[in-house]
């Protein structure tokens, strides 16, 4: 090989690895998705404290009061691709941020749907945070206690 060939294929080689790594810097994942991520994986794996942790206001509620009312809850955050599609970033502050997002969800009675809505993430302790409001009401439950009846 020539040295004219071997510096054309040099250069080839270092325009194609330049593009290769915008690519990947372009298809990383905001830190406001990877912290609404990583939230949705901890909620799925029971991890309630830790994930009681991880929520913005709290309000009145307390850990223990949190921790039940998940365990009670049916629905957890799908896995993998279906766990969270189509984010995308509608307005972003310092301290807030507001993300549109499909969430796949898996109910202990073996069916699986879908909701797709907006999300008000909060800035602290510097990470960003989803609304426990937002948890708790995917997961369709809402803290209250329900009243049964006996026949």
């Amino acid at each position: 090989m020539n040295i004219r060939t071997f510096l054309v294929a040099a250069a080839t080689l270092v325009v194609l690895l330049a593009g290769t790594r915008s690519g990947i810097a372009s298809e990383a994942a905001s830190p406001l998705e990877k912290s609404m991520s990583d939230t949705l994986d901890i909620w799925r794996e029971g991890r309630y404290e830790q994930l009681f942790e991880k929520l913005a206001h709290r309000g009145k509620t307390s850990r223990e009061k949190f921790v039940k009312i998940m365990s009670d809850s049916t629905t957890r955050p799908a896995c993998c691709w279906q766990k969270m599609e189509n984010f995308r970033i509608i307005n972003e502050k310092v301290t807030e941020a507001t993300v549109f997002a499909k969430i796949g969800l898996d109910r202990t009675s073996g069916t699986s749907e879908s909701t797709s809505r907006e999300f008000k993430l909060t800035h602290q302790e510097g990470v960003w945070k989803m609304q426990l409001a937002d948890v708790v009401s995917i997961a369709g439950v809402n803290g209250k206690k329900r009243s049964s009846t006996y026949r």
